[in-house]
């Protein structure tokens, strides 16, 4: 049953005052440990800058700054990103399941593909522009779902979309998002996908479609990999109890007031909008909120769940989260538009194949009948034509541009989708290729794992 009122919410500042003291009491003491754990590229494996260096010189170091021109790679944000974020928030949004090998995998697979340029061809009218779901886009990409995006900065959701819609492609909100679908769908220009969690009861997602199509979301994509939460243990050495944070994770966040200042400051604790009035009353705090909806995903969650969603949603239907060709053969059967390729960010099961291992083999499957999509490891502007030449119609990033809104807000948003296009249009034309179409495997060639590294 929907419930009609919440509890009066206690002040933004009496929420943050907490945080704000504890930093006052600890930040001497405490910041020596603010840079533990090393370089935030430490475990980059697809980038080879120390080839270039001699004893450690020249000195690299990525950009930190505020002035995002002089961001001039996606690394680059990330860096601004591990700047602002305390430790807990980095975590969450860099963070694997397990090991982690799934994770890594994302990004290895795109180094085990290189490139075999063609020379003499003329590509001085290059394009990325093309159609997804047979609507125009500025570039194959899509600004991927993520959830509890006010830990980075309040109204990041919003300025996700703000960036998408300035870059002229679009931006899937996550069920477990801190704004409402109506206030995001408010932003002018954008492409508004929604995506879904099954919880709770019928009800639940029934009246979320039906908000959707209300919203105006022109596309709707079912995550189907997520109905047991991920091992994710780096996230949880940083909580107490599954409730509370640390004492160091909550004076590591202290000691950053300009993130206190953009979060809890403003808005207190992330709220997920969308879903609360779904959750009882006294499990409506933010760690408790989010438990009960992980508790409340059905394990039994089936094929069944697919067609009962198609009756009911006439607009572009996709499925997120397959690794699996059988499972790929099975969505066409189904009736749906489109799959997307993907291990939910490396968060889910470990030890799995990446998107891009798969893409070729489920293009054979799919042929033209639906949209196939891939996310996980997006990086590069190289990443996404190797996504494309392998068999993809877009992908989705989602990494790379929370790294932008961690680092300056939708600004940052759109810088990172820019850094992305400029560099995939840059390298077509190193590459040989005037147009998307052009793009195909006659361009690639996969290394044998011991060359991967050289």
């Amino acid at each position: 049953m929907r419930a009609l009122t919440r509890p009066a919410p206690a002040s933004p500042l009496a929420r943050a005052a907490p945080l704000a003291l504890a930093g006052v009491a600890g930040a001497a003491a405490y910041a020596a440990l603010r840079r533990r754990g090393g370089s935030s590229t430490s475990a980059e494996p697809n980038r080879h800058t120390r080839l270039a260096q001699l004893n450690g010189t020249p000195a690299r170091r990525y950009y930190t700054g505020h002035n995002l021109k002089r961001a001039v790679a996606i690394e680059d944000l990330r860096a601004m990103a591990h700047e602002r974020l305390p430790r807990f928030a980095l975590e969450y949004l860099e963070g694997g399941a397990e090991d982690e090998a799934s994770l890594m995998r994302e990004r290895r697979a795109f180094a085990e593909w290189r490139f075999t340029p063609k020379t003499l061809v003329d590509v001085s009218h290059r394009s990325l522009a093309t159609t997804i779901l047979g609507k125009p886009a500025a570039m194959p990409l899509i600004v991927a779902p993520t959830g509890l995006n006010g830990v980075f900065r309040n109204h990041a959701d919003i300025d996700l979309a703000r960036g998408a819609a300035a870059s002229g492609v679009p931006f899937v909100q996550s069920t477990m998002s801190n704004e409402t679908m109506e206030d995001v769908g408010e932003v002018p220009g954008l492409r508004h996908w929604w995506q879904l969690y099954v919880f709770g009861g019928d009800e639940v997602w029934q009246e979320l479609v039906a908000r959707a199509d209300r919203a105006g979301c022109e596309a709707l994509v079912l995550t189907t990999n997520t109905q047991i939460f991920g091992n994710r243990e780096w996230e949880r050495r940083n909580e107490a109890t599954p409730s509370l944070l640390t004492i160091s994770s909550v004076l590591d966040a202290a000691c950053r007031p300009g993130w206190l200042a953009r979060t809890l400051a403003t808005q207190g604790m992330p709220v997920f909008k969308n879903v609360i009035d779904f959750v009882p009353k006294d499990q409506r705090g933010f760690f408790a909120s989010a438990m009960w909806i992980r508790d409340h995903q059905p394990t039994s969650m089936s094929w069944d769940i697919v067609g009962k969603i198609r009756q009911r949603w006439t607009k572009p239907f996709l499925l997120k989260g397959l690794l699996n060709l059988d499972d790929v053969r099975r969505a066409v059967d189904a009736g749906v538009d489109g799959v997307v390729l993907g291990s939910h960010g490396g968060r889910q099961l470990d030890w799995t194949v990446s998107a891009l291992d798969l893409v070729g083999e489920a293009r054979k499957i799919v042929g033209d009948r639906i949209a196939l999509h891939l996310t996980g490891g997006v990086r590069r502007g190289t990443d996404l034509l190797k996504a494309l030449a392998l068999g993809a119609d877009a992908v989705m990033a989602g990494r790379a541009p929370l790294y932008g809104v961690a680092a300056a807000g939708a600004a940052g948003v759109g810088r990172a989708l820019e850094i992305l296009k400029s560099e995939a249009i840059n390298a077509m034309g190193l590459l040989g290729a005037a147009s998307l179409a052009e793009l195909g495997p006659q361009f690639m060639m996969r290394l044998p794992e011991s060359f991967v590294d050289s």
